[in-house]
């Protein structure tokens, strides 16, 4: 998903305020065709990222994030860090999101009963969130809205009907109250048990399926000076820089 996400910064910020937007498309469509960008103001965007992906030489840095949608490091970290460097760098970047963390499952016949590291509303956040990503292209979009929340579960219809208005709420809660949320959660479950190392922490990050304490440490300090120094091909123009933040984790029990 490559899509002219700088500018749907501005259409989340008009959300937050309280603006609207004469732009009726949705972001995955703003570069869809001549009059999308045109309406939605985003023609020169358009243009500049096409420009961009023409020039792309190699293969993205593939960035990994195991979190909880609910920890406040992993909140921090997806949204001040993770999100805004995929926005200037997404061409040259993927990203993968594993909502799950420190959650432990437990067999139920053939479905799964997951506790979560904050509580029950965690577990339905995560399973919100991990419907999302199997549903809509614009799931980080909406992951980012949600997680910008000071309120991410209640959060997670108005951001969907903002990012994906084609997308029925009905069918996001069908996914999330039903057996694929639960299946999907076990894949997760899965996925993150088969770790290598083991996490420790989250948000627990990877880069090219790896994760070393230096990969981890340069991840939370500066993804986007780790991604601009670990892609193989021309550097864009975007990588000259980079802000340093804080840290912060939840413990693995």
């Amino acid at each position: 998903m490559k899509l002219p996400v700088l500018l749907s910064l501005t259409v989340w910020l008009n959300f937050r305020t309280g603006e609207s937007s004469s732009c009726s498309q949705p972001p995955s469509r703003w570069c869809s065709s001549l009059d999308s960008a045109i309406q939605c103001r985003v023609l020169k965007q358009c243009l500049e990222t096409n420009i961009t992906r023409s020039r792309q030489t190699a293969e993205p840095v593939q960035v990994g994030l195991y979190y909880e949608s609910m920890c406040h490091g992993c909140i921090m970290f997806l949204t001040q860090m993770l999100y805004p460097t995929w926005v200037l760098l997404q061409d040259i970047m993927s990203v993968t999101l594993v909502p799950y963390g420190n959650a432990q499952e437990k067999p139920d016949g053939d479905k799964y009963i997951f506790e979560c590291q904050h509580g029950e509303e965690e577990c339905f956040g995560n399973t919100i969130e991990t419907c999302l990503l199997n549903m809509t292209d614009n799931a980080f979009l909406i992951i980012f809205c949600m997680e910008s929340s000071s309120d991410v579960v209640n959060a997670a219809q108005t951001c969907v009907n903002l990012y994906s208005p084609e997308l029925s709420w009905d069918r996001v809660m069908g996914c999330a109250k039903g057996d694929l949320g639960n299946q999907l959660m076990h894949q997760n479950a899965l996925k993150t048990e088969a770790l290598d190392p083991p996490h420790q922490f989250v948000p627990w990050v990877t880069v090219n399926g790896k994760h070393t304490d230096e990969l981890q440490d340069k991840a939370m300090s500066s993804l986007f000076s780790l991604v601009c120094s670990m892609y193989q091909g021309t550097k864009p123009e975007a990588c000259g820089g980079a802000h340093r933040r804080s840290r912060s984790f939840c413990p693995h029990a």
